[in-house]
């Protein structure tokens, strides 16, 4: 049964053997005032429509724009069993009619749940692999780089800055790009979407570009202000690797933009193909190059950058297969600019506090010397091989958050249901991932070198190695909400103040000359982050929910 009322102040005709023994659901911040009223049909016009109901009234709440009763869920009885007649009083005078959609919210059973678990892990799984294979690549380089020489293998440590860590500041691109491109599909908007693309991949080419030149005429002074002067002799070599990787630039991020698209369309496995290609090669590559022609850290350094032109190419390719043009580039508007500028500025500081922080971490162990910053370059590989099963978490919440918080069908309790799956398998995770990658360095050190000097100071870091890993799965699926959401401006503060903190502590014990006070400064650090975003996203004032807290978002985005 469905009832239309035009008409302030608008009464319901409800028939009792349609209403018995169900539940009336209002949602919590609908303008208006329930009453109970018996009065003739004639304050009622009625159509049927299904099991819903369907009210217009001149009341707009803050986001949504159309309402549905279930029939099922209205349930007031008249005392005699009769019809129940329900009115309700307008507050509202003057405003657009709306349709709102309601629905009954099962509270938290295990079907449900077990339901969203499955289909994070359908979509996160393959995710995963994505973020493995960029570190991937980097670990090979440094098990095959430390068998040969440990000259070579300390200049990974700021080669690896250098490349790895820049291209990593360029994330704000691919959060941008998987950011938009989801907002807009949770429209139903294609063509927005496409021109979306095409926007993002003229800033990446040019941004490749400039990256492209930097390298070229700066690599060699940036590699010496950074290594410092009692470690000239690794700058050379360092020096070969990244100008080498350098001319993948453009490549590397126009395939970023073409692989977050298409995660923001909710596809991992077309991203994960090319990737999986691209560690194949870079592997085989070092084998050879390093190991049977002898080509130590040069060899790594082209395998590598062969290896990530291929992916570039095969993300473009898989984009173009899913109806859209990858190859489609528009040069932004000054107010699309500021549309990119807005989301990807936090974005950008964000990425650039984190980087920093891991880069401070690297110049202090190289000040130790090179047999710490060969252990230090190895703790961190396999820490950030570790670290990246965590993202696919972040990347689930972005991809599939918007929807829930900004979209047609949009609902903050399955937000919240989402995220707090989200922090249960980043628990476990960070769990299976702290035990594992504990061990590796434990029980197996001569896979990467034979050094026992090195070994040594391996060792040393377990324990601090251990809590800095264990909280990272969940810090990422609580970041990637925020990103999702675009509270930007909390997320890049907390990190900035994070940095800032954390850095003081590092220059405070780098003093001492012990490379594990540096990592127990990266469990405090990811510990801060931890706690700072379940803070901000269990607040009930916060984006989950409250409808005012992005309205001013909501709005822009249907304005657009």
């Amino acid at each position: 049964m469905a009832i239309q009322l035009f008409s302030a102040p608008p009464y319901l005709h409800i028939s009792a053997s349609q209403t018995r023994n169900a539940s009336l659901l209002l949602p919590p911040k609908v303008p208006f005032r329930p009453s109970l009223c018996f009065l003739s049909s004639r304050h009622a016009v009625s159509r049927r429509t299904g099991s819903r109901l369907r009210f217009r009234t001149p009341c707009v709440p803050p986001f949504q724009e159309s309402a549905v009763f279930e029939s099922s869920d209205v349930g007031l009885v008249g005392s005699d069993g009769g019809d129940a007649l329900i009115g309700f009083d307008v507050t509202a005078s003057v405003a657009p009619s709306f349709d709102l959609d309601v629905e009954r919210e099962s509270n938290a059973d295990g079907d449900s749940i077990w339901k969203q678990v499955k289909e994070i892990v359908a979509f996160a799984g393959p995710a995963a692999g994505l973020w493995i294979c960029g570190p991937l690549m980097s670990l090979i380089d440094t098990a095959v780089i430390g068998q040969g020489s440990s000259l070579e293998l300390a200049a990974l440590g700021p080669a690896t800055v250098f490349c790895d860590n820049l291209s990593y500041v360029f994330m704000f691109l691919s959060i941008a790009t998987s950011n938009m491109v989801a907002t807009a599909l949770a429209k139903e908007d294609r063509g927005q979407a496409q021109h979306q693309i095409s926007m993002l991949l003229f800033v990446a080419l040019a941004s490749g570009i400039f990256m492209f030149l930097l390298t070229k005429f700066m690599g060699m002074q940036i590699l010496t202000a950074f290594s410092g002067p009692k470690n000239l002799d690794m700058i050379a070599a360092a020096n070969t690797y990244v100008q080498i990787r350098g001319l993948a630039w453009p490549a590397i991020l126009v395939g970023l933009i073409a692989q977050s698209a298409s995660l923001g369309m909710k596809d991992s496995w077309g991203p994960l193909k090319a990737l999986a290609a691209a560690s194949v090669i870079n592997g085989v590559g070092d084998i050879l190059l390093c190991t049977f022609m002898g080509y130590g850290i040069a060899g790594a350094a082209w395998a590598t950058m062969v290896s990530q032109v291929v992916a570039a190419f095969m993300m473009i390719s898989n984009l173009n297969q899913t109806g859209y043009n990858a190859f489609a580039v528009a040069v932004p508007s000054p107010n699309e600019l500021l549309q990119i500028f807005e989301i990807a500025a936090p974005v950008f500081l964000t990425m650039i506090a984190k980087v920093a922080f891991y880069s401070l971490l690297i110049y202090f162990a190289t000040s130790m010397g090179t047999i710490t910053v060969a252990a230090h370059q190895v703790m961190i590989g396999v820490y950030c091989m570790c670290t990246v099963w965590g993202e696919p978490l972040s990347q689930t919440a972005q991809s599939f958050m918007p929807e829930l918080i900004y979209g047609i069908n949009r609902s903050l309790p399955k937000a919240r249901a989402l995220l707090k799956s989200l922090v249960i398998i980043g628990a476990i995770s960070g769990l299976i991932l702290g035990t594992i990658g504990t061990s590796v360095p434990w029980l197996f050190p001569f896979i990467f070198t034979a050094d026992q000097g090195v070994i040594r100071q391996m060792h040393s870091v377990l324990i601090p190695y251990f809590v800095a890993l264990v909280v990272t799965p969940s810090t990422h699926s609580l970041e990637g909400t925020l990103m999702a959401g675009r509270d930007l401006g909390f997320l890049s503060l907390s990190m900035s103040g994070c940095f800032l903190v954390g850095g003081l502590f590092l220059m405070a014990v780098s003093k001492i000359g012990d490379l594990p006070s540096c990592w127990w400064a990266l469990a405090g650090f990811q510990w801060a982050r931890f706690s700072l975003a379940l803070q901000r996203l269990s607040s009930r004032q916060g984006m989950l929910y409250s409808d005012e807290f992005n309205s001013h978002v909501y709005n822009k985005l249907k304005a657009s």
